[in-house]
């Protein structure tokens, strides 16, 4: 006897609807962003780093609950460290809660380490974290070499911008017509 399609196979599993995931654990989405970065500062090298985090503030982070906006990175004893980065409670959290603005330690190889140790002896040069994001479940932060901008820098990147902008509406103009 042959079966038609629409009839379910005895002792056979449904398959669950899922649900969709959370974009920032999955990692489509960045759990942090340092916006002001890139206007304060000219970015050179970025290097991805490990973050040795405690599990309430990995769960605060795929919450949303980070912040990186006063944050930078320090060298010292041949080791990197995260200041200022601010990661709120877990909102499930009990007594043994993290403190939010704690140091943190970037995990990098010595090799990196070792470059950006080299590279944050000269003058003018400092590290600066300008994102926050989920691989493989684990947190990692985008670390970049910076060095910062005076205020005629600024406006000459903002003239820029603004030009840029002119240029592309100039453009759009003419592909309507």
């Amino acid at each position: 006897m042959a079966r038609s399609v629409s009839q379910p196979v005895p002792g056979a599993v449904k398959a669950r609807p899922t649900r969709p995931r959370d974009p920032v654990a999955t990692g489509e989405r960045d759990a942090a962003q340092n916006r002001a970065a890139s206007h304060n500062y000219f970015l050179t090298d970025r290097f991805e780093a490990g973050v040795a985090l405690r599990g309430t503030e990995v769960k605060s982070v795929r919450e949303g609950k980070a912040n990186l906006k006063d944050a930078y990175g320090l060298v010292k004893d041949g080791e990197i460290y995260l200041l200022n980065a601010h990661i709120g409670p877990f909102s499930h959290g009990n007594a043994m809660n993290h403190d939010s603005l704690r140091t943190r330690k970037l995990l990098l190889h010595k090799e990196e380490i070792r470059k950006l140790v080299s590279k944050t002896t000269q003058k003018g040069f400092t590290l600066v974290p300008t994102r926050l994001y989920f691989r493989h479940g684990r947190v990692k932060c985008e670390l970049a070499l910076a060095r910062g901008k005076q205020d005629w820098d600024k406006r000459e990147t903002e003239r820029r911008r603004e030009a840029d902008k002119e240029a592309r509406a100039a453009v759009a103009r003419g592909q309507r017509r």
